[in-house]
């Protein structure tokens, strides 16, 4: 996996059962799926229980303390708020 753009490579999709195939095998790779912690997922979902919404400085600022990038945080809240929007 290339660490630098957070794409695997096309030899690492296809190790693993043709990840690349499953897209098309054209454009972008997948992303490989983020496997966040038990004190990271305890700290967003406090966090999302005070706010379903986070502006550019709050997600950096949750970033950088649970060292994941903006991205992910951003897809994690986007992520939980469909969840809960199902679940009512």
């Amino acid at each position: 996996a290339d660490d630098s753009s957070g794409y695997e490579s096309e030899s690492a999709g296809a190790e693993r059962g043709g990840a690349a195939a499953a897209g098309g095998g054209r454009g972008r790779q997948r992303r490989a799926r983020t496997a966040f912690t038990s004190e990271q997922v305890c700290r967003l979902e406090k966090t999302f229980q005070r706010q379903k919404y986070l502006g550019a400085t709050e997600r950096r600022k949750l970033a950088a303390a649970l060292q994941l990038s903006e991205i992910q945080i951003k897809t994690w809240f986007q992520n939980r708020r469909m969840k809960l929007k199902r679940q009512i």
